[in-house]
């Protein structure tokens, strides 16, 4: 299941966390191809359900493909909506695929299961009602907007960062489209870094750098506008500070817990430990928040990783310069000794490298602890023999290879 798909998962425990059915509220368009597995199938079976616009408007008696590895199987809907392919072979990579008055739906790619079977859900675009909604943002009046019940922010930590993502429904409890009388624009918290829109968004949304912009007016109902961003963290503590510029009818925020990750607010008044897709989650809660008052999230026990290694790399590259240029200006014999002097530096230089490159491999884990120990005995004992040359001032043939 894709990243946007972990998201929705998230999204669906926290809504039985704070007692309400609302996943039932999200735009079906938000969960169109994504694959769900279920017990309630047979073994090796996949469902694939084709609507229009809503769970209300089934298509059928309307063909679906499903592709199998390279052959392809096509199964028409029932008066549910629904086209079921049974005895799938386990482990394929499987897709679904429609194309409804000329929109191509696609499901993400996904393995058949070896047990149980899968269901998903195919969304067509409802022209009819695209129309209307278009016939009544024509005529717009002054009005606000909120940041409804639905809306979410959900973070991931990550190796010294955190994914951010906020899950906004911009709602108009209006009969007619509103104008809001400031623009609906915010910054994202500060450091944040590829702030982007997620697929789902809103297309009056827009980003520049950490800008995230909503362009009115707003349709009666939910504006939806997905946003993502990272934000780097140097320690294990992070201070988040957000303002929107509409008042949120409820704060409501998840945290992905890495380890000893933990979440506080003063604006959170009930949080707990849940699980979705095998992993867990802190669901937090708290009271609405007016429009541009700061909402404070305090984050510690981030993953990341002690700087002293590149404090200790930074004064090992400073004490190489400072003996390049001490031997650099010692006046006796210097124009004898220029081009040995030269390529001791280079083949010191290169060294170097080597180490700095094989201490970042192995704090990222690339490289076997055994194989880490052999080559870094190997690259600092060739290095002491460099620096006992340039000490003694020996620049005799091959100076590298003898005993410093």
């Amino acid at each position: 299941m894709g990243r946007k798909g972990v998201i929705l998962s998230v999204v669906g425990v926290f809504c039985v966390y704070v007692g309400f059915a609302r996943a039932q509220m999200l735009d079906p368009k938000q969960m169109s191809g994504i694959p769900r597995p279920v017990n309630d199938l047979p073994n090796h079976s996949i469902s694939v359900r084709l609507i229009r616009g809503d769970l209300s408007n089934n298509i059928t008696n309307f063909p679906v493909e499903l592709h199998v590895g390279p052959n392809v199987r096509t199964v028409k809907t029932d008066a549910s909506g629904r086209a079921q392919f049974a005895d799938v072979p386990p482990g394929e990579t499987v897709k679904a695929i429609a194309i409804v008055d000329g929109e191509r739906l696609e499901s993400q790619d996904f393995k058949s299961p070896a047990e149980g079977g899968v269901r998903l859900l195919l969304v067509a675009t409802n022209t009819d009602a695209a129309a209307a909604k278009e016939r009544v943002l024509a005529t717009p009046v002054a009005g606000h907007v909120v940041l409804g019940g639905n809306s979410r922010i959900i973070i991931e930590p990550a190796d010294e960062a955190i994914q951010m993502y906020y899950l906004l429904d911009i709602v108009n409890a209006a009969r007619a489209p509103v104008n809001p009388p400031a623009p609906f624009m915010f910054d994202m918290p500060a450091g944040a870094v590829g702030t982007a829109l997620m697929e789902g968004s809103s297309q009056q949304a827009s980003v520049s750098g950490p800008l995230v912009s909503v362009k009115g007016p707003f349709a009666p109902g939910r504006t939806s506008v997905q946003v993502a961003c990272e934000i780097p963290a140097s320690s294990g503590s992070l201070a988040l500070t957000q303002r929107f510029p509409a008042a949120l009818e409820q704060l409501a925020v998840v945290v992905k817990k890495v380890g000893g990750t933990q979440l506080t607010s003063p604006q959170l008044a009930n949080q707990q430990d849940m699980t979705a897709e095998g992993e867990t989650f802190i669901a937090a809660t708290g009271g609405s928040v007016p429009a541009n008052q700061p909402i404070v999230l305090l984050l510690d026990g981030i993953p990341h990783h002690s700087a002293a290694p590149r404090w200790i790399a930074l004064a090992l590259a400073m004490m190489v310069v400072a003996i390049g240029v001490w031997a650099a200006t010692r006046p006796e014999n210097r124009t004898a000794r220029a081009a040995e002097r030269n390529r001791l530096i280079a083949r010191r230089e290169k060294l170097f490298a080597d180490l700095m490159r094989l201490e970042h491999d192995h704090r990222t884990r690339r490289i076997d602890p055994a194989r880490y120990a052999s080559r870094r005995e190997d690259l600092v004992t060739a290095l002491e023999r460099i620096y006992g040359a340039l000490d003694s001032d020996d620049t005799g043939p091959e100076p590298a290879d003898r005993a410093a």
